[in-house]
């Protein structure tokens, strides 16, 4: 209601109770991290399908029912690929989005299948009309064409506890997030364009998932 142009970064980013469900899922990276330094990987810690801490499954575990029940919905069903689409930037991000030295804001902290992400990511930029653009312009102070409008989470600002890194590390899903737009907010009339901008990236990302 407020119009696009004077929503704020943060407008929408909450639950009703005041839960930030992109920072919402279990921090698996600290605990394969403490192993890798006690050499405890994988032998007596596994370094996939990492199980869930168990004070993340409390009762009064501080985990949104949303949030619960998408976890319950990769247990189920085993996928393989994934996008999150966000707005308010015009970049692709891929795992891990967590910074390995965990007192750092932005750290280059690649997964072991860094290649494959890179090249994830690289298919959903490169046909993305608006990212592909030549009169592509910033959207704030980063200029992320330098990077082919791809970038590790992490060395772009760390999350702790994102679905990204926990598909990766729980389920062994590869997951990018995607930010879409500039606008956090378009209006309506832009929508059919924005649809346009991302249509064949949608495609030919899906299309990955045939890739061994």
């Amino acid at each position: 209601r407020q119009g696009s142009e004077l929503a704020g970064w943060a407008m929408g980013r909450w639950t009703y109770e005041g839960i930030d469900l992109n920072h919402n899922f279990a921090d698996l990276n600290t605990a394969l991290w403490d192993a890798e330094d006690n050499d405890l990987v994988p032998h007596e810690f596994p370094n996939h399908y990492i199980p869930i801490p168990e004070y993340y499954t409390f009762a009064n575990a501080t985990v949104a029912p949303e949030t619960r029940a998408v976890i319950a919905w990769m247990q189920r069903y085993p996928f393989v690929l994934s996008a999150n689409l966000h707005g308010g930037e015009l970049v692709v991000t891929y795992p891990f989005d967590m910074t390995r030295t965990y007192w750092k804001a932005q750290e280059l902290t690649p997964t072991p299948d860094d290649g494959v992400f890179r090249w994830l990511a690289t298919v959903y930029a490169t046909a993305n009309l608006a990212m592909a653009s030549g009169e592509r312009r910033r959207c704030h102070y980063d200029d992320f064409t330098r990077f082919g409008n791809i970038i590790n989470g992490a060395n772009w600002h760390t999350v702790a506890g994102s679905m990204n890194d926990f598909s990766y590390l729980h389920t062994n899903c590869f997951e990018i997030t995607v930010e879409l737009s500039c606008d956090k907010f378009p209006h309506a009339s832009e929508l059919p364009q924005e649809w346009e901008n991302n249509r064949e990236s949608l495609l030919l990302f899906m299309e990955q998932v045939r890739a061994g």
